[in-house]
């Protein structure tokens, strides 16, 4: 028997020897990829390296540090300078917060369901908030108030029988002030204007003596037998009373002034600092001797006079918050007992900036929590809630504003439908005017943040304080004290160097290592020879050492910084170099790593670019300046203008073609009547408290030009900026702008360098194809003309960071490479599948080659030994 499969399997090892050259070859292409990854991981390490330095705002980057970090904590920005600073915190930003008096049920309906609107401002209040006391008692000036009777916040007012008048009282107040956190002022004390009314001749007999003084200044004084109309009369007192006066001055430096004159009755005497101010007529002589002078017009006997005029106090928070009145008779000090507090001549002006809103109560809503749940849904920079104190009446209702500042202040005015008025019940409860009625309570008064940076007084409405110092944001947490370091930020700057030579060195490794020949192993490397590598190697030496073109700044080089080539081909960093560099030259540090755009017009800002955009230099030339759009009034508008209850508007702002529905929404104006300034402030706020515009980042801005003229605007610029007012109801538009046409805004248009730019809005941009493309610029102010030069480097990183991202990309040398490589493989290893397909057959056909001769051999040896078997037989019978 023939051994068919040992022999078919030698056959076969030596059909199969193409085999190993397919798997050879593969090896060999797995290897170059494996290598490629290698490289590709290194490129792409090294293009992290790179992150941090291809602006050159990260080298413009500054630190801030607060020796005291309960107070303030502070971040600095690219316009930073560096600095030591001290700061102190002396208040801290609050918002507002106002409380209703307490109901039963925060559930039950208040008032009859009438539709009532209430509309929410905002802005500042002038005018102190505290209590106004009552004129004190006469019984005051004469016993003083007792010890015990006033305390103010808890702390007892120490008062005794010196305590006689109103100026007294506020020394006593004020003398706790800094534990109550409430200053009294005393009331001008005045004596009545009819006093004098009736004057009569002063005559005196002969025994008789007279004087008449005022706050201890002697007025005039008459002796003995003088007839009536001889001495002292009301003309007298005026002539005595008319500057250049002796007694005139004399009354003066006490503190007292005068008003009116005794002729007509009207004379008048008034004490400014409150303290009790005494009219005297001493008479002497006999019971008949005098007559006339005070109340004596008819020339009755004069047994003498004295009137002693008092007046009040009034008391302010200096944080603007209630003040609680006890003691055991507080209204000897003209005082009632509880807690509160208003505004005391107090005035509003609105603040523009901040959205105003409205919102509408009915019979389907009229309850504590049907109010607080419309206010919060309507998203009017005001949060309500119900909170309970446990009393009888322990529900209230408090709106707190969502912004601090003391610009944040609320103003809630409540009006009816059409024509008719709002529910008394809801106006009682929430009406609150700064400047008129105020129903609510404030708890917290809205107040800014107030501190001093290097002994200068500075606010902000907030408690993240910008600019304070220029370029730092600060955010104080708490009042006190602390300093502030502000420092350049080289030691980032110079990591990010430092990582930058590390990941060329370890790129330039991994390309030695693939391309390079080891003499020990006699070995080459997997890229040896291999054109791509040598390609990317020289590609980011060349970039490296060339120098950068663009540039303004006293840099062009890496070698100007201490970065430069050793032998070996690895990147070196002079420590000591780069150190001076970043003290002399730390903003050209920037511009020699990061792309940088600068211009010779402050009003002309770079924006971006792109790695299409070429380095140079480019004159700028506006032809249109980019506009809004705007609806001005036809005329200018009267100095009072009276909004009706009731008014909306439809506006439509910024809409685009085709025209978007959310673009128009229906706005509504508070009524009252305003001031043409107060006018453009309400209608901006209004309109910008539209939800539809706020959510879209649409807003406007409303003024009076130097014509009186109302200006509505869009506060976009360009093609895309457009504004449309109309009437729905109340107030129409047509009275305010009189059927005035609105305009529609246009593109900033112009050349970069002569090169083809497009406009949108106030920014331009290259066009794809010139040397300016993906330049980005804003044109901010100005006029159209030449505007200058504006000017573009890629510094190092930046050009580096560009040809990694191309070399990496899907058209790159090092993807296509591995593409290429791929394809390879998997033509291999079809060419390889398919000759494995045709051994199948090979091996098939020698299986049934040596199976059949096998066969044939079987027979052959059969047959042989029948052969065999026959001749051995005949051989036998023979």
């Amino acid at each position: 028997m023939i051994d068919v499969a040992s022999i078919v399997s030698q056959l076969m090892q030596v059909e199969s020897q193409p085999l190993t050259k397919y798997d050879q070859k593969t090896a060999s292409y797995q290897s170059k990829l494996s290598a490629y990854g290698s490289l590709s991981g290194a490129v792409g390490v090294f293009q992290s390296a790179l992150g941090g330095l291809t602006k050159s705002t990260d080298f413009k980057g500054l630190s801030a540090t607060a020796s005291n970090s309960d107070v303030l904590t502070a971040s600095a920005g690219a316009k930073a300078v560096a600095g030591n600073y001290k700061v102190n915190v002396t208040q801290l930003a609050q918002s507002q917060t106002l409380t209703t008096l307490g109901l039963a049920s925060s559930k039950s309906s208040i008032g009859t369901g009438a539709k009532t609107t209430i509309s929410f401002q905002f802005g500042s209040v002038s005018g102190g908030f505290g209590l106004a006391g009552t004129t004190l008692n006469s019984t005051v000036a004469r016993d003083g108030i007792s010890n015990g009777s006033l305390t103010i916040n808890g702390t007892a007012i120490a008062t005794d029988s010196t305590t006689t008048s109103a100026r007294a009282l506020a020394e006593a107040i004020n003398a706790k002030s800094t534990t109550t956190g409430v200053t009294a002022t005393a009331t001008p004390a005045s004596t009545s204007g009819t006093l004098f009314a009736g004057f009569g001749n002063v005559r005196t007999g002969a025994d008789g003596g007279y004087s008449l003084s005022v706050g201890g200044v002697q007025l005039a004084a008459q002796g003995a037998n003088t007839a009536a109309g001889a001495g002292i009369t009301a003309a007298s007192l005026d002539t005595a009373l008319t500057d250049p006066s002796t007694v005139l001055t004399a009354l003066t430096n006490a503190g007292i002034t005068v008003s009116g004159k005794a002729a007509d009755g009207t004379l008048k005497f008034t004490r400014a600092d409150g303290a009790n101010l005494t009219v005297e007529e001493a008479v002497t002589g006999s019971a008949a001797a005098v007559s006339g002078g005070i109340g004596n017009g008819g020339g009755q006997v004069n047994g003498g006079s004295s009137t002693t005029a008092v007046s009040g106090i009034s008391l302010s928070s200096t944080d603007a918050s209630p003040i609680t009145i006890a003691g055991s008779n507080p209204a000897a000090a003209g005082l009632t007992a509880g807690t509160g507090g208003s505004y005391l001549g107090g005035a509003f002006t609105q603040d523009a900036s901040i959205a105003s809103g409205v919102v509408t109560i009915d019979a389907t809503n009229n309850s504590m929590e049907g109010i607080r749940d419309a206010v919060n849904k309507a998203g009017l920079g005001v949060t309500a809630t119900i909170v309970s104190d446990g009393s009888a009446n322990p529900y209230h209702l408090v709106f707190t504003s969502n912004a601090t500042g003391a610009n944040a202040s609320m103003k809630m005015t409540l009006s009816g439908d059409g024509a008719d008025p709002p529910d008394s019940a809801l106006a009682d409860m929430l009406s609150y005017d700064p400047a008129g009625s105020q129903k609510m309570t404030q708890t917290s008064a809205a107040q800014d943040t107030k501190l001093t940076v290097n002994g200068i007084a500075v606010t902000s409405h907030s408690n993240n304080v910008g600019e304070a110092v220029q370029g730092v944001t600060l955010t104080v947490t708490q009042t006190g004290s602390s300093t502030l370091n502000v420092s350049k930020n080289t030691g980032s700057v110079k990591t990010n160097v430092e990582a930058f030579v590390k990941a060329y060195n370890d790129l330039n490794g991994t390309l030695k290592k693939l391309t390079g020949y080891n003499a020990d192993t006699k070995t080459g490397g997997a890229l040896q020879g291999d054109s791509t590598a040598q390609s990317v190697q020289s590609q980011v030496r060349r970039m490296m050492t060339t120098s950068i073109t663009g540039l303004t700044g006293s840099l062009t080089t890496l070698g100007q910084v201490g970065i430069s080539f050793a032998k070996d081909g690895t990147l070196n960093l002079d420590s000591g170099k780069f150190s001076k560099a970043l003290e002399t030259s730390f903003d050209d540090i920037g511009a020699l790593f990061g792309a940088v755009g600068r211009s010779t017009d402050t009003l002309v800002s770079f924006t971006s670019s792109t790695s299409a955009t070429k380095p140079g230099t480019y004159a700028l030339t506006v032809t249109q300046m980019a506009t809004q759009g705007a609806l001005t009034s036809s005329a200018a508008v009267p100095a009072s203008t009276t909004i009706a209850a009731n008014t909306t508007w439809s506006v439509t702002l910024n809409d685009g073609e085709p025209s978007n529905s959310k673009n128009t929404t229906t706005v509504t104006i508070p009524a009252g009547t305003y001031t043409a300034a107060e006018l453009a402030k309400v209608m901006q706020s209004s309109i910008n408290g539209a939800s539809a515009f706020s959510s879209a980042g649409s807003s406007v801005t409303a003024s009076i030009g130097t014509d009186g003229k109302l200006l509505l605007s869009s506060a976009k610029y360009g093609s895309a900026s457009n504004i449309a007012v109309s009437s729905v109801s109340g107030t129409t538009t047509d009275s305010l702008f009189g059927g005035a046409t609105p305009t529609a805004g246009k593109d900033v248009a112009g050349t970069l360098g002569g090169h083809a730019v497009t406009g949108t809005g106030q920014t331009l941009t290259g066009l794809a194809g010139t040397d300016v493309e993906g330049l980005v610029i804003d044109i901010t102010g100005g006029a159209a003309g030449d505007r200058g030069t504006v000017s573009f480097s890629q510094g190092y990183a930046y050009q580096l960071n560009n040809l990694a991202t191309t070399m990496l990309g899907k058209t790159g040398q090092i993807t296509s490479r591995t593409d290429g490589i791929n394809k390879s493989i998997a033509d291999i290893a079809k060419q390889r599948a398919t000759f494995a397909d045709k051994l199948t057959g090979i091996e098939a056909r020698y299986r049934a080659q040596y199976s059949r001769l096998d066969v044939m051999l079987s027979q052959m040896q059969t047959t042989s030994s029948y052969l065999t078997q026959q001749l051995a037989a005949i051989s036998a019978n023979s």
